[in-house]
């Protein structure tokens, strides 16, 4: 199976948020947490992963904040997911074992057929279709 982290979850809001603004539009880490419910310090290990990326692009001031830096079409979900999490791998066991009793793994088939969808899902899916969907 493949792990979604939370740390995933929050650069795929920001990231919706922010395609799904005017172009530009920058809202800083403080905002960006309240409007997700989570502390701007937790999004500030998320952040600026998606910086060194070049996801997102930070402004410095008092109108500074995080803004969009990629063309989204441009850019695909998987793109962001490697930017927090690094490859995206198979976890070897859903069970959490490190191997099974009969030398056999009964559910691998299932695994890397879980892990081959989500993968294809994410590396197509671009960051503007994620503004349609918003907008729908």
């Amino acid at each position: 199976m493949v792990r979604i982290s939370e740390a995933f979850g929050l650069a795929f809001h920001t990231v919706q948020y922010l395609v799904s603004a005017e172009p530009g539009t920058s809202v800083s880490g403080v905002r960006l947490g309240k409007i997700f419910g989570v502390s701007a310090a937790h999004l500030a290990k998320v952040l600026p992963r998606l910086v060194r990326a070049g996801i997102l692009a930070s402004r410095r001031g008092p109108t500074g904040g995080f803004v969009l830096a990629c063309d989204p079409d441009a850019v695909t979900l998987l793109d962001v997911y490697r930017a927090v999490e690094g490859d995206l791998s198979a976890v070897t066991c859903m069970l959490g074992r490190p191997r099974c009793p009969e030398g056999t793994c009964v559910m691998e088939r299932l695994h890397q057929t879980v892990h081959d969808e989500v993968y294809d899902r994410l590396s197509s899916t671009r960051l503007s279709d994620l503004a349609v969907r918003t907008q729908a």
